[in-house]
């Protein structure tokens, strides 16, 4: 397969190649000044409510991971090098109760986005800390951004801090403003227009 197949058969209907790394967001970035006051919170559909501290987030098993990304905005990013946590590593610290179907991430300034349990604990999806070698931006989600690169970006919370796990879907900030609940990009699940 020729380099220009492969790239065509990697970006979605609609997108647009960057080699940049477009920053887009609503509402104030946050920055941290003291780090000991960040934590990160399992809840929801759990046997027991997890509250890991930084330090304790920070010490984690970190894998490298690389994957291309697609906004909802149309720009497609290909082979970003991530270092992150794995979904699964961070869920080893609770135990789901069986009705759990679904998850809420929960980030700074109250903004979430759901997706569904399967999606979000495939193995490609993680927390990550660090992009294309170096530590994320304030911009980029820092300290540590959720990475879900087979829907659109927007899944991928910025500023993470926690995990909601619920029996039913619900949405999340921007699906409640006319994004699609799922945002497959080779569907072009971009908005909901039910």
């Amino acid at each position: 397969m020729s380099m220009m197949k492969d790239i065509e058969h990697r970006v979605p209907p609609g997108q647009t190649l960057t080699q940049g790394f477009p920053v887009l967001h609503y509402g104030s970035v946050p920055y941290y000044s003291d780090l000991s006051k960040w934590d990160f919170r399992l809840f929801g559909l759990v046997e027991e409510e997890v509250t890991l501290s930084y330090d304790q987030f920070m010490e984690l098993p970190r894998k490298q991971f690389t994957n291309d990304i697609h906004c909802v905005t149309t720009w497609s990013k290909l082979d970003n090098e991530w270092e992150g946590i794995a979904v699964s590593e961070v869920l080893k610290r609770v135990k789901l109760k069986p009705e759990a179907q679904y998850v809420m991430l929960h980030a700074e300034h109250g903004w979430t986005t759901n997706l569904p349990l399967d999606d979000f604990m495939r193995d490609t999806s993680f927390f990550g800390l660090k992009h294309n070698g170096q530590p994320l931006t304030p911009d980029h989600g820092y300290p540590v951004r959720a990475v879900v690169p087979h829907l659109y970006f927007w899944k991928s919370a910025k500023w993470v801090r926690g995990i909601e796990f619920m029996e039913k879907d619900k949405p999340g900030f921007w699906e409640r403003n006319g994004y699609h609940m799922y945002g497959d990009p080779f569907k072009e699940q971009r908005y909901d227009f039910d």
